[in-house]
């Protein structure tokens, strides 16, 4: 599904990790572990294309390779056009307008993602949304606001879900129905990358990058 080899990113004059390895099969979940400031995050937004390493390569499956230095890989894909086929990113915040109506929302960031109206509906479904469809963004709680933005996950899928923290507003309910969704995803053939400081709903490896500063 990924693979990664000799990654190295640093932060000022901090290396964060270096010559860093692993590859993440399909079906597969990794638990991304490490103390506060190992580079969890930086990592993921690193494999979402967010932040150029200093060195190393990611090899998204079926691309002969991809470097983030704007090399072409032996496709002709880049990888930009990598990650747009491959890759669900849900960072920490949930990075949605909050001046937008849940409804308006939604269908922005679902469609931009490429999923079509039955897509979207089956998303409300799953996610119970649609009570919540007339309300603007910045009246729903932490744990409504994440459900919205996991729903673009489940209108457009793609094989390889990188989560940063994706179970922290949740409720126990909650986090019981998208450990379902995340099995669900792994079923089909998917792989997800999650950093997180609890386990996993689902079973998942430890890929552990760091104690931190």
């Amino acid at each position: 599904m990924i693979s990664v080899s000799a990654l190295s990113v640093s932060r000022g004059e901090r290396v964060l990790f270096r010559d860093l390895s692993f590859h993440i099969a399909s079906g597969e979940a990794v638990a991304l572990t490490g103390a506060n400031g190992a580079g969890k995050t930086t990592l993921l937004r690193t494999l979402a294309g967010f932040i150029r390493p200093d060195a190393g390569a990611v090899l998204f499956s079926g691309e002969n390779s991809t470097t983030d230095s704007g090399d072409e890989t032996g496709t002709g894909e880049t990888p930009a056009t990598g990650r747009g086929a491959w890759v669900h990113w849900l960072g920490h915040m949930d990075g949605l307008k909050t001046g937008r109506r849940a409804r308006e929302e939604l269908d922005f960031q679902a469609r931009w993602a490429g999923a079509d109206a039955d897509g979207i509906a089956a998303a409300i479904d799953v996610l119970a949304l649609a009570p919540l469809l007339d309300l603007e963004v910045r009246k729903l709680s932490a744990g409504q606001r994440r459900r919205l933005a996991f729903a673009r996950l489940v209108a457009a899928p793609r094989p390889l879900w990188l989560l940063d923290e994706p179970f922290a507003p949740l409720d126990a309910r909650w986090r019981a129905a998208l450990g379902l969704l995340m099995q669900t995803h792994l079923d089909k053939g998917g792989a997800i990358l999650a950093a997180v400081h609890d386990p996993l709903p689902v079973a998942a490896r430890a890929l552990d990058i760091g104690a931190g500063r």
